[in-house]
């Protein structure tokens, strides 16, 4: 009578379900359930594969380009999409993919090496602030408010205009201003961590603060850290175009797809091409950032790994 009473039971509760309570009971690990969430989530998977795609391109861009960088063609001049063009050329009759191609390069550098540098900044700071606590905290923190108040723009402007136009100053000029808010996630992620019993077991084993920081209070905030982290780049990318279009990043030779959209949006009205183009592939890369942003987030939260 109770296995009858068992298989009806069973064949009441929806196959998902029942998913979900042989997954507890094998027991699996935070990211494993992350990624079982992650993969429910199609706008997510849609981001992760642009952004995979992009930069597969991005690196065998030099082996894959249909056209040399630097490849001119005068009599051509800026021309409109053709069988020969897919995307059309630009004034100097430059094949305007190629230009893309190259340009996505220095576009996805920009934003995940700042980012990282961004990362590696307020990581630090947020987790020595959070787990000091006290006057240092207090401290540390009043400095960030500080630092925020600052138009950072103007900052980027200067060091742009002082030691020049840099590829790698670049990095660091944006990497250095876009750590302030990691370093407050941080800084609640580790102190809602330090009272914690791993925490005082790894203090009655000897561990140092660094150790304790970097073995167990870092890699159990890693979750926030990467959702800011996905959420970060895009902002990074358009502070790059923004600079860009102002005449302060990336120069030529080089080029961005920021200062691609600054030379289309110059000549919009007669080129219309020279604008879209450049301006889709940026914009579809911040929206799947965007997206995975949001899916990590989702999956991440432990709140809902238990709804």
């Amino acid at each position: 009578m109770t296995s009858v009473e068992n298989t009806s039971a069973e064949n009441n509760v929806p196959k998902n379900k029942i998913s979900d309570i042989a997954m507890a009971e094998q027991g699996t690990s935070l990211w494993k359930d992350a990624w079982t969430r992650l993969k429910k989530n199609r706008m997510a998977l849609f981001g992760l594969a642009v952004l995979m795609l992009f930069s597969i391109i991005a690196l065998l861009t030099p082996w894959i380009a249909p056209y040399g960088y630097e490849q001119q063609n005068l009599d051509l001049g800026a021309s409109p999409p053709s069988a020969q063009h897919w995307l059309g050329t630009d004034i100097f009759g430059r094949d305007l993919l190629t230009l893309i191609m190259y340009g996505g390069r220095i576009s996805l550098a920009v934003g995940f090496v700042a980012t990282a540098v961004a990362l590696i900044i307020g990581v630090s700071y947020g987790a020595i602030a959070g787990y000091v606590g006290g006057r240092t905290d207090a401290f540390m923190m009043r400095m960030v408010d500080i630092l925020y108040a600052l138009p950072f723009m103007i900052f980027i402007i200067l060091l742009m205009v002082v030691f020049g136009r840099n590829l790698l100053l670049l990095f660091l000029a944006i990497g250095m201003v876009e750590w302030l808010t990691m370093a407050r996630i941080m800084r609640s992620q580790v102190q809602a961590l330090r009272q914690q019993e791993f925490v005082e077991a790894a203090v009655s084993l000897g561990l140092g603060p660094v150790a304790i920081i970097r073995k167990h209070l870092v890699p159990n905030a890693l979750g926030p850290i990467i959702v800011y982290t996905t959420l970060t780049i895009p902002g990074v990318m358009l502070l790059e175009a923004f600079l860009s279009f102002l005449g302060l990043g990336i120069q030529p030779p080089q080029t961005s797809w920021g200062l691609l959209i600054s030379y289309g949006a110059e000549t919009m009205e007669e080129f219309p091409w020279l604008l879209i183009f450049p301006g889709l592939a940026l914009a579809l890369t911040l929206f799947s950032l965007n997206f995975l942003g949001d899916g990590l987030r989702d999956a991440l939260d432990v709140r809902s790994s238990k709804d």
